[in-house]
Formats: structure tokens, C-alpha cells, sequence
């Protein structure tokens, strides 16, 4: 394999050597937040959803934070692959034209062309992909407490500042300024929650535009979202500020079943970071036991190289390209072209499994 690397927890690997990969193994899927990054895995979406799951029957978990939430969402919907066609397309080619004296577009506009988006995207469609035969949608959400509990221009950034602070202490102690809210479709969640602060809430018709957009709300870039239908007050947020990678304690054993399922994640690298803060805190960076039942597919960082710019795309090629959209969009449809590797040789290693290729996570 010259694009994808498969990583894999010693659980996981044990299964690998014994059984290979099926289908019918899996028993969630995470989406990490990540922004721009996430174009990469649309090929790798569209296989999985599309012609690998449909091989089998059970019930599957998808938990999705930021961008993450987006594909996992538009992953339930009756034609799945349209849908994940056209969010790729949507992404690659949002554009905000400046205003007289901006540099950047204000975070209201950003906001409102975001919900309307999203209005488009999934208007008359919501009660279809909640209500799922198979898959369980769970959106992650951060919730701001104390000086974070509303928006604000002052406090919100000092609140953040104390967030930071807190989470050198430890994950927990972040819990403080922040809470893990997951909005569910339906069940229970397919973790646990003894690692941080947590709440689990329905995902219902009334709130999923909020809740979504909540998940994908980046601070200062979009506003945060108040007064999410059937959750308590405060300022919602990007889910990925909590948990910026999924890195969480994934339960091996299904609500239906004591068989044990795996966790297979499509992943834009092999580091699987718990908190968007913790990005510069190296040493949360390795895995932990939390990982063991889980498969990470990844672009091997030899291949991220060949791409345009060396890179995967991500937020900063917004300020590289400025109001050049053509220029923007041309490097990241090469890079998704490109990543039709990785789905490719996915399929074929799920054909004839090859144990050796298989490292460590």
C-alpha cells in the first residue's frame, strides 16, 4: 500500500490476525474534527457507506465531532453517496467575499451562511436520517460554563485562556469551562464518560440544525449557538474543543451484543489527539487503553507528501489563497482526487488481508 497506513490497537490486531476485517465487525465508526483535513477521507466515506457496510446487518454507532458530525450525519441519509458527493463539493467550494476594511469575513457571516447551507443540505431529509434502520447518530458538542457559559467579546477569550490553563492541569480539570454534551439520535453512547465531564442528550427534528451547527461552531471563527431546543442554556461550541479526535473509551461490547465489535476509524493521521488544546501537549498524543479495540486508517505521511503544497489541505490555505477560490479549489479537488488511493486500496486489502502491514497505533 503506497497511500494508506492501517493502525491498530492490540485487540484489534489479535481480531486482525485471527478473523481478517468484515463488515459485520463493525461497531462504531468516529469522524474527528479537523476542518479542511476531512476532504481526504470522502472516498474512503463513500466505500465504507456505500458499498462495504451494506455487506452486513447490525447496528453501527457514528459519532462525529466538527466536520466529523457533518459526514457521519450526511452518511444517514437515503442516498448517502450524493450526499457525501455534494458536502465535499459544498466544503471545497465555500468562499467569503471580504467586506470594505475586512481581512477576514465576520464570524456572524460566516455563521449565517453556514445555517443556510445546512438548511439546503438537509431541509425536509431531518426525521429520515435520525430515525436510520442501522445507524446511530451521536453529535458531539462542546458546552461553555463560567466565563465561557454565554458568547462573549471579552470574556470568551479570557474564558478560553482559563480553559487552556486548566487543561495543562489535566483533561478533567478543563471539564470546569467546558462540557462534552453528545446529542443522540437514539441508545446509548458507545463510550465511556468517567474520563470528562459529560452529558448525553436526544437529537430530535427540533434541535439537529443547532446541534450541528454547534458541533462545527469554531470559536471566533463562527458564533456559538444558544438556546439549543431540550438542552440546558449556555454557549455551545465545536465539538473538537473537547474532543478533537474521538479519543475516547470506546466500550467493546454492543447494547445487542456481547460479541465484541471494533471501532474502525478513518482518520487523516495516526496521532488520535483527545482535546483541540491539547494540539501543542505532545505527550497526549500516544495511545492509550482506550484504543485498543480500534482501527485507524490513515494517509501514509510518505503520500501526504506527493500532494499539492506537501500538506493535507486545512484551514490556513484559506489565508494562502485569500479571495483567490480558484487557486484554493484546484489543490484541494487534487488532494481529494488523490485520496481515491487510500479507498482503493482499502478495498483491496479487505479482499486478501495482509496481517504485516498492520502497525502499532
Amino acid at each position: 500500500m503506497k497511500a494508506l497506513a492501517i493502525y491498530a490497537g492490540p485487540k484489534a490486531k489479535q481480531h486482525l490476525a485471527l478473523h481478517g476485517l468484515s463488515a459485520s465487525d463493525v461497531g462504531v465508526i468516529p469522524a474527528a474534527a479537523g476542518g479542511p483535513k476531512g476532504l481526504i477521507l470522502g472516498p474512503l466515506d463513500r466505500f465504507m457507506f456505500n458499498e462495504w457496510l451494506p455487506n452486513s446487518q447490525q447496528p453501527i454507532d457514528l459519532v462525529g465531532a466538527s466536520i466529523g458530525a457533518w459526514r457521519m450525519a450526511t452518511a444517514c441519509l437515503p442516498d448517502s453517496l450524493a450526499g457525501l458527493c455534494r458536502l465535499e463539493h459544498d466544503y471545497i467550494h465555500q468562499h467569503y467575499e471580504l467586506q470594505p476594511g475586512e481581512k477576514f469575513p465576520s464570524a456572524q457571516r460566516v455563521s449565517d451562511s453556514f445555517r443556510e447551507s445546512l438548511d439546503l443540505f438537509y431541509g425536509g431529509l431531518v426525521e429520515t436520517l435520525l430515525s436510520h434502520p442501522r445507524y446511530r447518530l451521536h453529535v458531539v458538542t462542546s458546552r461553555g460554563k463560567g466565563l465561557l457559559h454565554r458568547e462573549h467579546k471579552l470574556l470568551s477569550p479570557l474564558g478560553y485562556g482559563v480553559a487552556f490553563l486548566r487543561n495543562v492541569i489535566s483533561r478533567k480539570a478543563m471539564g470546569s469551562s467546558l462540557e462534552r454534551v453528545v446529542f443522540s439520535s437514539r441508545g446509548a453512547l458507545p463510550f465511556g464518560t468517567k474520563d470528562y465531564a459529560t452529558r448525553h442528550l436526544p437529537l430530535t427534528a427540533s434541535n439537529f440544525m443547532d446541534v450541528l451547527q454547534a458541533s462545527c461552531a469554531i470559536p471566533f471563527v463562527l458564533k456559538a449557538i444558544h438556546n439549543i431546543d431540550g438542552a440546558p442554556s449556555g454557549a455551545y461550541w465545536d465539538g473538537g474543543i473537547t474532543d478533537y479526535h474521538l479519543h475516547l473509551n470506546w466500550l467493546q461490547q454492543t447494547q445487542e451484543n456481547s460479541k465484541q465489535k471494533l471501532v474502525v476509524y478513518p482518520h487523516f493521521q495516526k496521532a488520535v489527539i483527545p482535546g483541540w488544546l491539547d494540539k501543542s501537549l505532545k505527550w497526549r498524543h500516544k495511545a492509550t487503553s482506550f484504543l485498543d479495540s480500534t482501527i485507524v486508517l490513515a494517509p501514509r505521511p510518505e503520500w501526504v507528501q506527493s500532494l499539492p503544497n506537501g500538506k493535507l489541505p486545512d484551514r490556513q490555505d484559506f489565508v494562502t489563497y485569500g479571495q483567490d477560490l480558484n487557486a484554493r479549489v484546484k489543490v484541494w479537488q487534487a488532494a481529494t482526487l488523490a485520496s481515491q488511493q487510500m479507498a482503493d486500496e482499502f478495498a483491496q486489502w479487505l479482499e486478501k488481508p495482509d496481517v504485516s502491514v498492520i502497525q502499532d497505533i
